[in-house]
């Protein structure tokens, strides 16, 4: 755990010592685009705290891969090293997108080469966890599920980065839930507690600690599709590392929703993100207009309008980002009627304080004057 914990810093400092210097290039290079309509802040602000966060991680692994225990991680798997050469693929393809604007189909090709590198470098899906078994999945097959899955995850959290220190917070907390479910399912099975899924979580956790300092409200930069999409890729291969540890005789003797959670828990972190990118795609699709179109009925905005402000909308995402992963990895650990009531009971109170009118709610908690 100690190796873990000083990953986490060395990501968390790098990232925050970088991204004042990753402003200044945004600025250099004309990465600071005009306000518009859809935006909530007033002022330019810099992208490219993507590649602060790419340095954050790239340091850390290199750390990482010198300590005594988690250098074996490097050694025995080839997954850190894919996920290395992924990352700075897709980081870069994002930067470009920053400072260019690159169009829907070429961003959505980088992403294709990305998850290409980690296919061709061995880490994609093997089999998927089904009810009474596994579907072992072939190359192709399993090809083909893993670029969905990256692909789907870098959109989706490129869709929540929003509002300042949004998307960062919400993967960070997911990444620590999964970060809580990978040790524990180590520690369970009995083998080493140094893995590739776990380390990775750690890093995410650090990288988007580091920013936010710099992100949240008012904020000096924004991540970027740079950063967006790294994080969506990083959580989407540390799923994909995950079950590669679970081998699929495994699955089968075992029950269906812990083997089932490498790759629900992605998809619960980003399950808000994910159902905003569905609406606003079908939302557009009637209108006539572009899947890709912007607008200002995205789910952060909604929370705008209700008269929540940025802070405290920006705090009721990270809450409900907390309750559904940490909420999945308890049902799936523990189980039992009391953690189903308990979770229904967070559940109940945050759709009442997420819906309720802000003055009114304030208006409620606030003594009345003698």
């Amino acid at each position: 755990m100690r190796e873990y914990l000083l990953t986490f810093f060395i990501a968390a400092s790098v990232t925050y010592l970088v991204a004042g210097l990753a402003g200044r290039f945004a600025y250099w290079v004309g990465a600071v685009p005009p306000t518009r309509d859809r935006d909530v802040h007033r002022e330019p602000v810099p992208r490219l705290g993507g590649l602060a966060m790419l340095a954050g991680m790239l340091v850390a692994m290199l750390v990482a891969s010198y300590l005594p225990h988690l250098r074996g991680v490097f050694e025995d798997y080839a997954d850190a090293r894919a996920l290395i050469t992924a990352a700075v693929v897709i980081c870069l393809v994002g930067a470009a997108d920053d400072i260019w604007d690159l169009s829907a189909l070429a961003k959505f090709a980088g992403q294709l080469v990305a998850a290409g590198l980690l296919v061709a470098q061995g880490v994609q899906l093997l089999y998927l966890p089904l009810p009474g078994g596994t579907f072992v999945l072939d190359q192709t097959q399993g090809a083909l599920f893993t670029v969905i899955l990256v692909a789907g995850a870098a959109n989706a959290v490129n869709f929540v980065d929003g509002l300042d220190g949004l998307a960062a917070g919400v993967v960070g907390i997911g990444a620590a839930a999964f970060f809580s479910y990978a040790y524990l399912l180590d520690v369970e099975n009995g083998v080493s507690r140094m893995s590739t899924p776990a380390l990775v979580s750690v890093v995410i956790i650090g990288i988007c600690a580091g920013l936010l300092p710099h992100n949240f409200h008012p904020a000096k930069i924004f991540m970027g599709d740079s950063g967006a999409m790294l994080i969506g890729l990083l959580l989407a291969a540390g799923s994909i590392s995950l079950t590669g540890r679970l081998p699929s005789q495994d699955v089968e003797s075992s029950s269906f929703l812990p083997t089932l959670l490498p790759l629900v828990l992605p998809l619960a972190v980003i399950l808000l993100p994910f159902l905003d990118m569905m609406m606003a795609v079908v939302r557009r699709a009637r209108a006539g207009k572009s899947p890709f179109a912007p607008d200002k009925q995205h789910l952060h905005h909604r929370l705008l309008q209700i008269g929540h402000s940025q802070v405290r909308a920006v705090a009721i995402m990270w809450v409900w980002a907390a309750i559904v992963s940490f909420g999945v990895v308890v049902i799936a650990m523990v189980g039992g009627w009391t953690t189903y009531v308990l979770l229904a009971v967070a559940v109940l109170v945050m759709i009442a304080f997420t819906t309720g009118h802000p003055r009114r709610l304030l208006r409620r908690s606030t003594p009345l004057d003698v």
